[in-house]
């Protein structure tokens, strides 16, 4: 296979340093999910790594400069799309890394080089692009049924405010317990708040940020900035984790400059009207909790601290926590868009979760992403251990 264009041609010069400076040590695979419930090696972090540094060597050496590239065996892409597009993205093989790569930001690169060349993405991602582009989110889902049946009455939303709640599509059309927990809650602090129209509350672009396929992020990042921007938002509120870590991280990119606001996640925004005052949880709960931190939060944003504080300050809880936790935490395996290709192996992942909160006795699985909130749900149906499963908002907004 002939290429125009060598490998790593989208990668920074500190992505290329990281390709070099894994050692293939191995440390990682303790800590990858994927490898956890597959045992696969040749899905493994320092696996995809091989491979992409030969296909650089076999596209941008010194030889192929001078000899050209030649043929490339087929079996090469292959083996490397699947092990990029089976990996969860998580990042805990970059958390445990020896030399410090950071995984989480380099799957997504090399996804995209991936997409150039047409390998890739695979299974349903592969139509994701012309259905965000037809629907404004990545499910087929009717734009105009984004804020129904979960959108709770007697919440009134004005017009312009200078804080904003974006739902998004994991929420809005597969969680949502999680998005009415918001609005709730939000409504309960007592600060206007706005949204944007159903129609006009388009995908924030991390599923197709995630899957490697770039060409719609600039214009959908536009229009949303500058939807909000209009209504005079200052701050914009959000729960799902993949969505604020590429609104914090990317947006700006995509958009050419600072924002003009914000990004606050939810339980930023619950915690601070917590300790102000302007929220008060009413009710106390006596029962046994263990939170998960989902990994675009913990590891992407750094947000670890904000909702074991919310969580304490429910009266007469006790708050447990996995062996892993905070940037540790392990995946539950709805991440990086793999669940809905190797959705056996999100279940297993999510049944790993599940099985470690049922043995530590916790009452209650509390969660805190929309992804996870769909799949370990999913996952929960069948198993032979059952525990109640909850959003932290959702917890919360019946404690008020």
């Amino acid at each position: 296979m002939k290429n125009k264009e060598p490998f790593g041609k989208e990668l920074t010069k500190v992505q290329r340093v990281e390709l070099d400076a894994c050692t293939q040590c191995g440390e990682c695979l303790k800590h990858c999910p994927v490898q956890q419930v597959t045992g696969r090696p040749e899905v493994s972090p320092p696996e995809k790594i091989r491979l992409f540094r030969k296909l650089i060597h076999e596209t941008d050496s010194l030889k192929s400069k001078i000899f050209g590239e030649g043929d490339i065996d087929p079996k090469l892409f292959q083996d490397l799309t699947n092990a990029l597009y089976e990996c969860t993205v998580c990042g805990a093989c970059g958390q445990s890394c020896p030399v410090g790569l950071f995984n989480q930001r380099l799957w997504p690169v090399l996804r995209k080089e991936m997409v150039k060349r047409g390998l890739g993405p695979i299974g349903p991602q592969a139509n994701m692009q012309k259905v965000v582009q037809e629907t404004g989110n990545p499910y087929n889902e009717a734009p105009e049924k984004r804020y129904s049946p979960w959108f709770p009455e007697g919440v009134k939303l004005v017009e312009k405010s200078e804080i904003a709640y974006y739902a998004g599509c994991t929420g809005a059309y597969c969680a949502q317990p999680m998005v009415r927990g918001d609005v709730l809650v939000m409504n309960k602090i007592g600060e206007p708040f706005t949204m944007l129209p159903p129609e006009d509350e388009v995908c924030c672009g991390f599923p197709l940020f995630i899957t490697g396929q770039h060409d719609m992020l600039k214009d959908l990042t536009e229009r949303l900035v500058n939807a909000y921007e209009e209504r005079g938002v200052k701050t914009l509120v959000c729960s799902c984790p993949c969505c604020v870590n590429i609104m914090a991280r990317d947006w700006p990119i995509f958009y050419g400059k600072e924002l003009p606001f914000k990004i606050r996640h939810i339980t930023q925004f619950v915690d601070d009207s917590l300790k102000s005052g302007r929220l008060k949880i009413k009710k106390g709960l006596k029962e046994r909790v263990i939170y998960h931190d989902p990994c675009y939060l913990s590891r992407g944003v750094g947000i670890i601290e904000e909702p074991r504080s919310i969580l304490k300050h429910i009266p007469d809880i006790e708050l447990l926590e996995f062996d892993r936790h905070g940037v540790d935490s392990r995946c539950c395996g709805s991440g990086g868009a793999a669940r809905k290709v190797f959705s056996d192996n999100a279940i297993a992942m999510g049944r790993l979760t599940i099985d470690e909160a049922v043995e530590k006795k916790a009452d209650k699985l509390v969660l805190g992403c929309p992804a996870c909130y769909e799949k370990v749900n999913e996952a929960l149906e069948g198993h032979d251990k059952q525990i109640k499963i909850i959003d932290i908002m959702e917890l919360v907004a019946g404690l008020i």
